[in-house]
């Protein structure tokens, strides 16, 4: 019986398996610098435009990040939001860095809407935690969280610029998380929200609002969170009945 020849792997597939497993062995971290597309097209002796197709492939892959003028970099893993997580614990899951930096921590009685969403009265006391979150060094969203003062008031005396808050009201005030009920849209970023992320002005935005309850069915806290559009998605299953 003949024997079948096996198929022959296209070039641009092995330049990007190369890439893949360097990246994969943490020999290239994120924002580290990929060889340029020539560098690329006389290591593996291709023509220009299959290496820069195997690029291109990458970068639809969300592995790489190919920046105008600068080159290409390994790119900052994205957020998926397909279960209930903080952006520390997925981050810290994959073997990341993630920093928080606090932008304003306090009391405030100014959020009618939030508070009644918390079913509290609408001028109760909120502990308000804004921070600016960074994975690898490199800034990710801005993410306010407010929470019922009457049980949380100490969190705006305590540090919190590393650790995960579900961590920390799971453990310290044995609040269980168990559910979010979330609005996504997008929006697009003002000066300061701009300056914060490091992206233009009026560049997209990523709006995440969500209402997150507790196992006992009671609201515990309210995130605002502003992301970086090109470093979050999104997976939605959708089934047809």
């Amino acid at each position: 019986m003949p024997q079948l020849k096996r198929a022959k792997q296209p070039a641009y597939q092995k330049i990007q398996r190369s890439i893949q497993e360097h990246i994969r062995r943490q020999n290239l971290k994120p924002g580290d610098a990929i060889s340029s597309e020539r560098e690329l097209a006389r290591i593996h002796r291709v023509s220009l435009m299959t290496a820069r197709n195997a690029l291109i492939g990458l970068e639809r892959q969300g592995l790489v990040e190919r920046r105008r003028g600068s080159g290409t970099f390994v790119a900052i893993p994205r957020v998926e939001y397909t279960n209930l997580f903080s952006t520390t614990e997925l981050m810290v899951s994959r073997g990341l860095s993630v920093r928080s930096r606090i932008l304003c921590k306090t009391i405030v009685n100014d959020q009618p809407e939030i508070a009644a969403r918390l079913g509290l009265a609408v001028h109760s006391p909120l502990v308000k935690l804004e921070r600016l979150r960074e994975v690898e060094g490199q800034p990710l969203a801005i993410e306010t969280a407010y929470l019922p003062a009457e049980r949380f008031g100490e969190m705006a005396r305590k540090p919190l610029e590393r650790g995960s808050l579900f961590a920390t009201l799971e453990q310290t005030y044995q609040a269980k998380l168990a559910y979010a009920d979330e609005e996504l849209d997008a929006s697009v970023a003002d000066t300061r929200l701009a300056s914060l992320l490091g992206i233009k002005e009026s560049a997209p935005i990523l709006r995440i609002r969500q209402l997150i309850y507790s196992t006992m069915g009671q609201p515990a806290l309210y995130v605002l969170g502003l992301y970086r559009s090109d470093r979050h998605r999104v997976l939605i299953r959708r089934f047809r009945r």
